[in-house]
């Protein structure tokens, strides 16, 4: 049943050329786009691509995989995956709804792998997507797959990047994926169309160094391998710029002088552009746009 489980992967992978691909991954380009591995620690691999990090727990079990990034990609993901790892693809967990971390779902989902995500993240992608791509396994509390000799302990946070957000722990080889809610590349995306907090935000990253010891690695959603302290740093960060935004608020300044007064100075050249994050700020502490 494995050989012939391995040789249906395969089959699948090479054949994504004539699968439907929803129109808005279509019109990317992502011919380009290299997926590149990186071990990090014990079982525990990430690829790098287009989209999110992409975990991967590898063992003699099989895998273990943490989003999937866009449905273009999928062909090349499992190739990827195939040069650290023949065995079967277990269990596919989705950090939250956003497309560049479940675009591949409908893909995997053909390929007969079980997908597992939040309760709210089968009823949002419910909203739009079709049925190969929706979570067969959902969860309200934590959970712990045992495989490769690693407890993969997936837990939901408070509503934070959305309100479908999973922490991944790789106890074993202490690496946990966060998801979205902790990103090296950007300002947070509080995303309130999806159910995103500032509040929610701040008491996760908060769980999260509380999870994490002085040698657990942190993968982020975007960006690159990070620790306890790289975390707690991006807190620290969110909680100047929120205490600031407070003040200004209740001086009743409008958005575009909260904007001009730059409270996100300091961290502007790191973070890039803050628009879109001070807008979530604002309004969360009682400011109208």
């Amino acid at each position: 049943m494995r050989i012939i489980r391995v040789y249906k992967l395969l089959v699948v992978a090479l054949s994504f050329n004539f699968l439907n691909i929803p129109p808005l991954q279509a019109q990317r380009d992502f011919s380009d786009v290299e997926i590149i591995p990186h071990h990090v620690s014990g079982t525990f691999y990430y690829l790098q691509g287009a989209g999110g990090n992409i975990g991967l727990s590898i063992g003699d079990d099989g895998v273990v995989m943490i989003d999937d990034q866009f449905a273009p990609l999928t062909g090349k993901i499992i190739a990827a995956i195939r040069e650290l790892n023949d065995g079967e693809i277990r269990f596919l967990i989705n950090t939250h709804v956003h497309p560049d971390h479940t675009g591949g779902n409908e893909n995997l989902g053909k390929m007969g792998i079980v997908i597992l995500a939040r309760d709210e993240v089968r009823v949002r992608l419910s909203a739009s997507s079709p049925k190969d791509a929706l979570p067969i396994m959902t969860y309200s509390d934590a959970i712990t797959i045992y495989l490769n000799n690693e407890e993969v302990h997936a837990f939901p946070v408070p509503p934070a990047h959305t309100d479908g957000d999973t922490f991944i722990h790789f106890r074993d080889s202490d690496v946990i994926h966060a998801g979205d809610v902790f990103r090296t590349t950007a300002f947070p995306v509080i995303d309130t169309n999806n159910g995103g907090t500032l509040e929610g935000t701040l008491q996760a990253l908060a769980i999260l160094v509380g999870t994490s010891g002085p040698n657990t690695k942190v993968v982020p959603g975007h960006g690159i391998v990070s620790d306890r302290m790289d975390v707690m740093r991006f807190r620290d960060m969110i909680i100047d710029v929120a205490d600031q935004v407070r003040g200004m608020v209740l001086e009743g300044m409008s958005y575009e002088e909260v904007f001009a007064a730059n409270p996100t100075e300091p961290y502007n050249d790191r973070y890039g552009d803050p628009d879109r994050f001070l807008r979530a700020v604002y309004t969360e502490l009682g400011g109208e746009l």
